[in-house]
């Protein structure tokens, strides 16, 4: 689970690319750490680079890896 010690730097945001889950390889959307929702790894990422592969950890019963969103590193802050 992702954590942090200063809240002043993090803020609750309900942007719809929280809710997309990203396939294995496919080209990162945003950089900031990604779960897997099935095994829970986290991930850190940078945008327009790839996900880690199918490989990078085997599941249970052939089960795919997900990448969900979970902290959106903005590197444009308003």
């Amino acid at each position: 689970m992702a954590m942090y010690k200063f809240s002043q730097y993090i803020v609750q945001n309900s942007d719809a690319a929280f809710d997309n889950v990203h396939s294995p390889a496919a080209q990162v959307p945003l950089s900031g750490i990604y779960r897997c929702m099935v095994c829970g790894r986290e991930i850190a990422a940078n945008a327009f680079d790839p996900f880690p592969p199918q490989n990078h950890d085997q599941h249970p019963a052939g089960q795919p890896i997900q990448w969900k969103l979970i902290v959106w590193a903005d590197h444009n802050p308003k």
